[in-house]
């Protein structure tokens, strides 16, 4: 006998809610993770929607068999994905940070996973129609309208709550125990007369055990994920964050040359190293310069070091620098190494900071302006992709003073050329005039940039007659530096990236796989 079929009703539909809820927050998490350690965030996402939806087909299938004792089949299922769902995240960063399996693994963990939450709906709808029969058709809509509000619900609390309060290895883990809790719930209340006291005994033993674990693996997350962090770096870390937009590492150790090498990754890819980091910001910053600069625009740079070479011009009236994470502006202007790196450049009160993408901002922006320099990481996703567009450097045309330059970080020619000339060819398809450069920077290997201004003819690469002191670049330096070897010389076909077409995604994964 069931005890008050409607509360009873009502405490089972919550649970299809619950349920949801969490298979898709097991979904976006896998993903999340993905793009964090693999990158190419659109084929993370296509490969773990599709494996899961695949593997809840095969799910539901699976529990036909088990509806006839749909209460003890129910509570297994979410005392299992509880284990596989909350562990997911922390056993697929172990994976990757000691063993360096990532793909195959989620693979595995995704079909596990979604396999689990196709079983979920014929158990619970079976256990829907024990509490009060009910059209088939109307019993199917009553279900999977909570389902979707719980889904819905689930995606919006992911990004909102989750990660910006327990992060993803935490908040996978909670997920995790609010499922064994949603097991435990259905069978100890709702079932609880239907069920033999051995039966009951034992689930709430297993379910305990199940929270128990979840509970440990919660108050170790912090260790664990720092011991493997630190795995997939050869220096020791001096600070790691995970914000909303990226994962931030520092990690300092003693140079070949003597002295501290002080190093930022983001999302694991190197940005700069101290040792040599000059060379690439003076190459970045002073040809931009070499022109009109009383207004300049820095996109990126959240470091602050080419803010440190555009600031040693006294003539350069105001700085407008637009970084969407304020994380990194703050560890440029608070953390202490880096702050004595790039010589206190925040605290100069011609620069003026904006947190906003920088796509977006464009859009709204008010030129013109002088100079501008464009630092951002490489195109590695969709998000950084639009950063490298045809479209994106035609908004930039529209706030240009007539005899402005741009300077773009464009990659590595030796290593990803079609990247770098698809930059290149990006600009001159948004009506630019392109003079392509590169330098050898020995943290990263042959580097890339592109000099654009709006003149009919190519830009000279060529530096102020008033430039300050350089340590790396000279005039002869840069005039050997447009210079290209027979095989890093642009390749024919090479084709322009765009919002609708970004084939630069496709050329960094071909090319930096390999390298």
């Amino acid at each position: 006998m069931i005890p008050r079929p409607r509360l009873a009703r009502f405490l089972l539909l919550l649970t299809v809610f619950l349920c949801a809820a969490c298979g898709l927050v097991y979904e976006l998490a896998l993903v999340a993770l993905g793009g964090y350690l693999i990158g190419n965030t659109v084929f993370q996402t296509s490969l773990v929607l599709s494996v899961m939806v695949f593997a809840m087909g095969v799910g539901s299938l699976a529990a036909k068999p088990l509806r006839s004792r749909a209460v003890g089949a129910f509570a297994l299922v979410e005392g299992l994905l509880a284990l596989v769902g909350g562990f997911s995240v922390l056993l697929l960063y172990v994976l990757f940070a000691w063993v360096g399996i990532y793909t195959e693994a989620m693979v595995v963990v995704a079909f596990v996973v979604g396999m689990l939450i196709g079983a979920e709906i014929p158990l619970l709808m079976t256990m829907l129609q024990r509490i009060k029969r009910q059209e088939a058709g109307g019993a199917v809509a009553d279900m999977f309208a909570v389902d979707y509000l719980g889904a819905l619900v689930g995606g919006l609390c992911f990004p909102l709550m989750l990660l910006p309060t327990f992060g993803q290895l935490k908040g996978a883990l909670v997920v995790g125990a609010v499922n064994a809790a949603v097991g435990m719930a259905v069978v100890l209340w709702i079932f609880r007369r239907q069920t033999r006291r051995f039966v009951r005994a034992s689930l709430l033993t297993t379910m305990a055990v199940i929270l128990a674990l979840l509970g440990g693996a919660y108050a170790f997350a912090e260790d664990i994920e720092v011991t493997a962090r630190q795995r997939l770096y050869r220096d020791p870390i001096l600070l790691a964050e995970r914000t909303p937009y990226q994962e931030i590492v520092v990690t300092r150790s003693f140079a070949f040359t003597g002295g501290r090498d002080l190093r930022l990754f983001l999302n694991g890819d190197l940005q700069f190293s101290s040792v040599d980091e000059y060379r690439y910001h003076e190459a970045l910053t002073h040809p931009a310069l070499a022109g009109t600069r009383g207004r300049v625009l820095v996109l990126g740079g959240g470091d602050g070091l080419a803010l440190r070479e555009i600031l040693r011009y006294p003539d350069v009236e105001e700085v407008t620098l637009v970084e969407m994470d304020p994380a990194m502006t703050d560890l440029g202007n608070g953390f202490g190494p880096l702050r004595d790196l790039n010589e206190r450049s925040f605290e100069d009160e011609r620069v003026n900071v904006v947190h906003d993408d920088a796509f977006n901002w464009l859009r709204d922006a008010r030129g013109p302006w002088d100079a501008v320099l464009i630092d951002f990481p490489d195109p590695e996703d969709t998000a950084t992709a639009k950063l490298y567009s045809v479209e994106f450097y035609s908004m930039l045309t529209r706030v240009l003073a007539p005899d402005a330059r741009v300077v773009v970080q464009s990659g590595s020619p030796f290593f990803a050329p079609n990247s770098y000339w698809s930059i290149e060819a990006s600009l001159r398809e948004a009506g630019l005039s392109t003079t392509p450069y590169h330098v050898d920077v020995p943290s990263f290997g042959n580097w890339g940039f592109v000099l654009a201004a709006q003149s009919s003819d190519p830009p000279d690469l060529a530096l102020s007659p008033d430039a300050p002191p350089q340590r790396y670049l000279s005039r002869e330096v840069l005039a050997a530096s447009s210079v290209f070897p027979p095989d890093r010389q642009r390749p024919p076909g090479i084709r322009p990236n765009t919002l609708m077409e970004p084939v630069i995604i496709e050329y960094s994964k071909d090319e930096w796989q390999y390298n």
